[in-house]
């Protein structure tokens, strides 16, 4: 099944399931008890938001092996974790904004996890349980600021650093999936999820050996090779089997007057 969170009209943000192309609200807690009223508005007739609101963002770095290799980078030995602020997060036809503080902004078409129900210490056998369904993300990254600073945090941190969406899948499987991104219509990154050095199960144990997750919660488990830059102008595409496209466009930020 597939959710949404839509605005219909001036109708308050709300969350929502698609049916043939139509959407249908949804009366309750997504992630608890709750029931799906008939589908009846056209998907075309409402904006799509980012389909959570999550408590935290937690990415997974270097996760395919040839994406470290063109960072320069080792492989890691465990999973190599940053957060993203909530404040990054975009939707579907959002525009992302190139902040002025760099000069090389770049892609990274990931599949993202979405957490269902709160779990900590969650072992191998039942991280699955935890998973609700499964989104597109885009890991903007100010690629220089990154390495100049040495820790991630600027660099992954902007407003409107992470597209996602347009809707959260329940029913795929995502062990081996086709990731692809393009810009402008020319294919920059292609690989499939079976790649990833640390599976979704390792993954999501080993983040909360750490911290709490959260319903809600996104999880973005690491990028293919092939990042490249984003300039303004520019219609990024990221594209996941099974799960459809994310588009965003580009475009430079416009700085508030002194």
């Amino acid at each position: 099944m597939r959710f949404v969170r839509y605005q219909y009209g001036k109708e308050a943000a709300a969350f929502g399931w698609i049916e043939d192309d139509r959407v249908g609200p949804i009366v309750g807690d997504l992630f608890g008890e709750y029931r799906r009223l008939e589908a009846e508005i056209a998907l075309d007739r409402v904006h799509l938001l980012p389909p959570v609101v999550p408590s935290k963002i937690i990415c997974v770095g270097r996760n395919y092996v040839e994406h470290a290799k063109e960072q320069n980078a080792e492989i890691p030995e465990v999973p190599l974790l940053f957060l993203k602020p909530p404040t990054t997060i975009i939707g579907a036809g959002d525009k992302i904004i190139l902040p002025p503080q760099s000069q090389q902004v770049e892609h990274e078409a990931e599949l993202a996890v979405v957490i269902g129900k709160q779990g900590r210490w969650i072992t191998l056998d039942h991280a699955a349980e935890y998973v609700m369904g499964c989104t597109i993300a885009n890991d903007v990254t100010a690629r220089d600021l990154q390495h100049r600073d040495g820790q991630w945090t600027r660099g992954k941190g902007f407003d409107t650093f992470c597209p996602v969406g347009p809707w959260i899948d329940s029913e795929i499987d995502p062990s081996d999936v086709l990731i692809s991104c393009r810009v402008n219509g020319e294919l920059r990154q292609i690989g499939s999820s079976r790649e990833m050095i640390f599976s979704i199960p390792q993954v999501i144990t080993y983040i909360s050996s750490v911290m709490t997750l959260m319903p809600g919660d996104l999880i973005l488990t690491g990028t293919p090779s092939g990042v490249g830059p984003l300039n303004a102008g520019d219609r990024v595409e990221v594209t996941i089997e099974g799960l459809g496209t994310l588009a965003n466009e580009v475009v430079g930020e416009t700085l508030p007057s002194l």
